[in-house]
C-alpha cells in the first residue's frame, strides 16, 4: 500500500511552507529566462506600487534581511532594472525607483505571473478566491501583528 502525498490531518503550518515551496519553484521557472531571481522579481513588484524607498524599505517590504539588501540592489541595478538617486526629501538620503527598463520587465512577466497563479487557483471560484486571500493576510496579521494587507 502506497502513502497518500498529504497527511489527512497535516499542520496548515506544513501545508502553507509546501505551498510556498511550490510557488517559488513555479515562478523561479517562469522568471529563469531573465536572469532575475523570485525576489528579486518580488523588489520590483513593490517598487511597482510605492513608486520610491529607501533600500532598507525595500527590503523589509520584499521579505530580504538587511544584510542581503545590497546584493539584492546591486544585482537589480546591473540589470538596469532600477536606479538609486538622492531624496528630494533629505538629499543625503538615496532612494530607489523601477527604470523604464523596470517597468517593461514587469510589464512583459507580470501577466506570466498571472498566468501562475491562476494555474495555482483552478476549481476556486470568485468567493472562494477571495475568502482564501482574506484567509492567508488573517494569518500572515495574526502571526506579526502587521495591520497591512
Amino acid at each position: 500500500m502506497t502513502p497518500s502525498p498529504e497527511p489527512t490531518a497535516a499542520l496548515l503550518l506544513y501545508l502553507v511552507k509546501r505551498l510556498e515551496l511550490a510557488t517559488r519553484s513555479q515562478l523561479d521557472a517562469v522568471l529563469k529566462p531573465s536572469g532575475v531571481t523570485a525576489l528579486q522579481y518580488t523588489a520590483l513588484t513593490v517598487l511597482e506600487r510605492r513608486r520610491t524607498m529607501s533600500a532598507a524599505d525595500l527590503a523589509r517590504a520584499s521579505f530580504v534581511r538587511a544584510q542581503s539588501t545590497s546584493d539584492l540592489v546591486s544585482a537589480l541595478e546591473r540589470h538596469g532594472l532600477i536606479e538609486r538617486s538622492a531624496d528630494p526629501a533629505n538629499r543625503r538620503r538615496l532612494v530607489i525607483s523601477l527604470t523604464a527598463q523596470g517597468h517593461a520587465f514587469l510589464a512583459e512577466y507580470n501577466p506570466l505571473v498571472a498566468q501562475l497563479e491562476e494555474r495555482m487557483l483552478v476549481g476556486f471560484d470568485a468567493a472562494d478566491r477571495d475568502r482564501f486571500r482574506e484567509y492567508l493576510v488573517a494569518g500572515r496579521r495574526a502571526l506579526t501583528g502587521d495591520r497591512r494587507a
